[in-house]
């Protein structure tokens, strides 16, 4: 039975790493703080605080088959690292795309990074990207046949940041009604779903799979998506779609959180940082991607079951929505 250590696992990414290893029958152990969540059904639950002392005491002193790591702080990632050097045959780094400098032409696994940020650097999300690229200089240092998982917009259900949940909950609740959509040009999307994600993850730890490897789905243009959610959702009310000027002069905001269009960048004709990047890898070393439909059913059926209407963490909510069309209507007459 290979044993499984992950480095968190009681949150969204860490937690379906979890569940889906037990149900392959591996043994797993989760070492987190235990306040994102609870752990997956099967899985052992290491409680520490990854700021405090002796932190990894409880899982540095035995060989481990794999480690799958997902943190974005560089000390935890570099502390890890190097407590268990030499105890995992096998070590996972989750990264981002967005370590690439931006572009707008294909991304392949040996394009330039961003510029790191400093050891042991404490970031918030304005830092992200820089912290990911820190973090795997600091995984390959302490474990140089790592596999470093370059995750591309990973969605699918559960997801703490609700950037895709927005849009299948905002065609349930539009309905015949009319809904705001960005008009063209934005920038192209590839979302994974979480499942297929992990499934390739573990898949990759059995084959002894390392280096670099872009974890994407298929290349999308953002309004062939929505048009996707509107028809699972049974949205065939009017689209209102106000160029970006007018939308940004309006206070509205791009990619995430909330008073925005998640997962809208406007293409302005600048370098973007997801949206172009390979898959070629991926697909090559197993990775599979279950139709995006079956991504927006399942989405769509759990935001039902939590309620379209309730107040949400990204997005416009339903009232500001319709204030903007009315304001765009009011300018097209």
């Amino acid at each position: 039975m290979p044993s499984l250590l992950v480095l968190g696992g009681t949150a969204w990414l860490g937690r379906e790493t979890a569940a889906q290893a037990v149900a392959r029958g591996w043994e797993v152990t989760c070492l987190a703080r235990g306040t994102s969540g609870i752990v997956a059904p099967g899985a052992d639950l290491v409680m520490a605080d990854r700021d405090g002392p002796d932190a990894y005491a409880e899982v540095a002193d035995r060989d481990w088959d794999a480690v799958v790591e997902v943190s974005w702080q560089p000390r935890h990632v570099r502390e890890a690292a190097q407590a268990i050097a030499g105890r995992a045959l096998h070590w996972t780094y989750v990264s981002s795309v967005a370590a690439y400098a931006p572009t707008r032409t294909v991304i392949a696994e040996d394009a330039p990074l961003r510029e790191p940020v400093e050891v042991d650097a404490v970031v918030d999300g304005s830092r992200y990207d820089a912290a990911k690229v820190r973090c795997e200089l600091d995984t390959v240092a302490a474990h140089g046949d790592a596999l470093l998982l370059r995750a591309g917009v990973i969605v699918g259900p559960g997801d703490p940041t609700e950037r895709f949940a927005y849009w299948p909950r905002r065609a349930a609740l539009a309905g015949q009604g009319p809904m705001l959509v960005p008009a063209p040009p934005a920038h192209p999307l590839q979302v994974i779903d979480v499942r297929d994600l992990v499934a390739w993850n573990l898949h990759a730890i059995e084959a002894g799979v390392t280096g670099a490897v872009n974890v994407v789905g298929e290349q999308r243009e953002g309004f062939e998506l929505i048009e996707l959610i509107r028809e699972v959702a049974g949205a065939h009310g009017p689209l209102v779609r106000p160029d970006a000027d007018w939308l940004l002069a309006r206070g509205v905001r791009t990619w995430k959180g909330p008073d925005s269009l998640p997962l809208w960048v406007p293409d302005d004709g600048a370098p973007a940082r997801t949206g172009y990047h390979s898959g070629a890898r991926f697909l090559a070393t197993g990775g599979v991607r279950r139709p995006l439909i079956e991504t927006v059913r399942d989405v769509l059926a759990e935001e039902r079951a939590l309620g379209v209407d309730r107040p949400g963490l990204a997005g416009l909510d339903r009232a500001r929505e319709l204030e903007l069309i009315a304001a765009y209507e009011a300018t097209t007459v």
